[in-house]
């Protein structure tokens, strides 16, 4: 392709490339040796394309010095399966009724399909770089069942909880053995630990990055971001301070709750940082821990962190040339709705 190229052009092709590669640098010296974790989730879980982005980014972040963690749920394919073995799936204020016989089938899917699809794409790129972590192996994930009220009454959801507890010393020797550890949201049932629990897989992100002390955390989700007036597209939120969200969570959208709560949690239990991430465009990772772009709705601790934010950026900008860098953030993509079905999901 560049053989069209003059030299003059070619010089300036990489000219940018190497601008891009410093842009970079403040953001690898702020993460390097850290642990940063990744909810896999929404369109990119069942996009082919996108599936094979999102394990490049987990590859590029360990090569780099990250220690990248991913945990998943898999809605989707959840469905799929129990449709296909006659198993009605029933929602209650979100959730999905995990009956004795559905949760073995949700088991399955989450530790047997999908957990073993992301090992196998990001092992792609050299063998045993990843490994499987399944929340209700080796006590990782402990919790409670939950029921929930809906219009007054109160309905038993199964085998369906909350975290309690988290034991991340799986997780830690997998990363200690320098591998990327991917993490099913399946707990352990407190009360029978031989049962196991179907547990919102961004609650169990946010616990886990709580138990890490991840330097950040961030959720790919299938729109640009937090919206303050939805659906204002103009109200986008770059970046929102712990108590400005609590204020805004009881308007949200009853889909980005789940995930602005665990952002929520995780940022106040001592993370660095949560993003909300837009999931359908490809190597969004990449373009939210390494670029002034960014790609999606950050959550700090308080308002002074928007000074470093901005600092970071002011930085990056001096030494980057005015054709290779972009101070705004991508253009937000539309999307009809933020609900979504399964707060499994």
């Amino acid at each position: 392709m560049t053989n069209d190229l003059t030299k003059e052009e070619e010089h300036e092709l990489a000219a940018v490339k190497a601008a891009t590669l410093i842009e970079s640098l403040p953001w690898l010296k702020r993460f390097s040796g850290k642990t940063v974790v990744v909810k896999f989730g929404g369109n990119a879980m069942v996009n082919d394309d996108l599936k094979r982005a999102f394990a490049e980014d987990m590859v590029y972040l360990r090569y780099v010095g990250l220690h990248p963690v991913v945990v998943h749920g898999g809605g989707p394919q959840i469905s799929a399966a129990l449709k296909e073995q006659g198993i009605e799936s029933e929602f209650r204020g979100g959730y999905r009724v995990t009956t004795t016989e559905a949760i073995t089938v949700v088991r399955d899917v989450l530790a047997g399909e999908v957990n073993r699809e992301i090992v196998d794409l990001v092992n792609e790129h050299g063998d045993g770089l990843a490994v499987g972590v399944f929340g209700d192996g080796g006590s990782l994930f402990t919790g409670e069942k939950k029921g929930v009220v809906v219009d007054g009454e109160h309905f038993d959801l199964g085998h369906v909880g909350d975290i309690t507890h988290v034991d991340p010393s799986g997780v830690l020797a997998a990363i200690e053995a320098g591998r990327i550890p991917v993490v099913s949201s399946i707990a352990i049932d407190d009360a029978h630990p031989d049962q196991a629990l179907n547990v919102n897989a961004d609650a169990a992100a946010g616990a886990l990055a709580i138990a890490l002390g991840a330097a950040k955390l961030m959720m790919l989700t299938d729109v640009p971001g937090l919206y303050r007036n939805w659906p204002d597209r103009d109200s986008i939120i770059d970046l929102i301070a712990v108590d400005e969200l609590r204020e805004l969570l009881p308007t949200l959208e009853s889909g980005m709750i789940p995930k602005m709560t665990a952002c929520l949690d995780a940022v106040v239990g001592g993370v660095g940082g949560a993003t909300i991430i837009d999931g359908r465009i490809p190597h969004s990772i990449l373009l939210e821990v390494f670029t002034l772009r960014g790609a999606g709705t950050e959550v700090i601790p308080d308002p002074s962190r928007r000074t470093e934010n901005q600092n970071t950026h002011a930085e990056v900008g001096r030494r980057v040339p005015e054709s290779a860098a972009d101070p705004g953030r991508h253009e937000a993509v539309h999307t009809t709705s933020t609900t979504q079905k399964g707060n499994e999901q």
